[in-house]
């Protein structure tokens, strides 16, 4: 427990964070990796050049600020930042040197400012929150270890199947090379994989949905290729998935990780409401709840550019046609004339609320959305607009978490 002088000091930081949380958090990365460039191996570069996580470390630093004299208001982004740290390989010998680094950032953003008492009191605080992740961490990678067909850090995978779903998104189907089976996982959950690109000095690490239910004899995924417009430069990642790795090639993983999955008990109705390359969580539940669940009924909407961008349009079609509790619909932002001579979907435009409550029965149902930031955004208003209570609204950010405020319209 934190002595209440410590829950006072941090709590009279708040403002400061509010104002000065990204330019910390931004020299924090500074200086650490210019003192431990093998942590490059771990970070997504990508998301350090575009900010997200910069961003996303700030407002954690904040939350852990407001909610210091009752920690457990934030226990969920503990268990959510957590998964993805033990995917990733994150371990317990990396926190003192982010402690380290983090305390030096705020004295060196803050200088005067930062008084001896602030540094130690957040040297304090910031001691009991790493034992915090330190302990939920160790215990994610017991399970992931023990678990039936489990293991430890990253296993090499076998490319199976390598399937294009639309013009940006292909599939890989992915089975254990050493000839043993694959970790069962949760609907929505999702794996780490870490390539190692000729040229790169480091290797890289990105975070993809099972795209499957759980309990086939591979994991699949459905990466996007991100193809950079304007100033925003190629996923590297994905466009080495798409272009250089064929079947036959393997790939390394880590156990399926994530707190976004389906609530698979009850009889309430669920709504699927994906953008984009966000619907990779949503086939992984589509599939679970036909398979284990085939009385309860399901809405699937999804949000595409047009229908060359469409993936698994034909798969989610035939579910719903085998499946009569199943109902979907697809809304394009930019239809092209062939969709529309098709009518191949139901909304042209954005997702919209009068739209959602014509095609959802009810808002008495379990909401699960996923999607860019913006789409994000847009669909959380509209549903809290709605009513749907919070306990019912769940939703999953790619990439590192963001605000849900400032709702807008986005093309995925």
């Amino acid at each position: 427990m934190l002595k209440p002088e410590t829950i006072r000091i941090i709590q009279s930081t708040v403002p400061v964070l509010e104002v000065y949380g990204n330019a910390i958090t931004k020299r924090f990365y500074e200086r650490m990796f210019a003192e431990h460039p093998e942590l490059l191996n771990i970070f997504n570069h990508a998301n350090q050049k575009q900010g997200r996580q910069q961003q996303a470390l700030a407002n954690a630093v904040y939350a852990a600020a407001k909610h210091i004299d009752r920690l457990e208001a934030i226990l969920p982004a503990v268990k959510q930042i957590a998964h993805k740290h033990r995917s990733l390989g994150v371990k317990p010998e990396h926190y003192p040197i982010v402690g380290r680094h983090l305390l030096a950032a705020i004295k060196e953003v803050l200088g005067e400012a930062a008084t001896d008492e602030i540094i130690a009191a957040w040297g304090e605080a910031y001691g009991m929150i790493a034992e915090a992740f330190i302990g939920v961490e160790q215990k994610m990678y017991e399970e992931s270890v023990h678990q039936p067909g489990g293991w430890e850090g990253f296993r090499s995978f076998r490319v199976v199947k390598k399937v294009k779903e639309s013009q940006p998104i292909t599939s890989f189907y992915l089975v254990p090379a050493d000839g043993g089976g694959p970790a069962s996982f949760l609907p929505g959950q999702y794996i780490s994989v870490r390539v190692q690109i000729p040229g790169s000095p480091y290797t890289h690490i990105r975070q993809y949905s099972l795209s499957d239910s759980p309990g086939k004899p591979y994991y699949r995924i459905s990466v996007k290729k991100e193809e950079g417009e304007g100033n925003r430069p190629d996923g590297q990642v994905s466009v080495y998935l798409h272009d250089q790795i064929q079947e036959g090639d393997t790939l390394d993983l880590s156990a399926p990780a994530g707190e976004f999955v389906l609530e698979k008990e009850g009889e309430k109705p669920v709504v699927l409401i994906s953008g984009g390359v966000g619907l990779t969580p949503m086939m992984s539940m589509l599939n679970s709840l036909v398979e284990s669940n085939p009385g309860r009924k399901v809405t699937f909407l999804h949000a595409a550019r047009s229908g060359e961008h469409h993936a698994f349009r034909q798969a989610v079609l035939e579910t719903a046609a085998a499946h009569p509790q199943v109902s979907a619909y697809w809304c394009y932002s930019e239809p092209t004339d062939e969709d529309r001579d098709s009518r191949s979907f139901h909304k042209d435009g954005y997702v919209e609320l009068d739209w959602l409550k014509a095609v959802v029965p009810a808002k008495e149902a379990s909401f699960y959305v996923c999607g860019p930031v913006p789409f994000l955004q847009n669909v959380y208003a509209q549903l809290k607009e709605w009513g749907v209570a919070d306990q019912d609204l769940h939703y999953e950010f790619f990439g590192p978490a963001a605000s849900l405020e400032a709702p807008q319209n986005v093309e995925v």
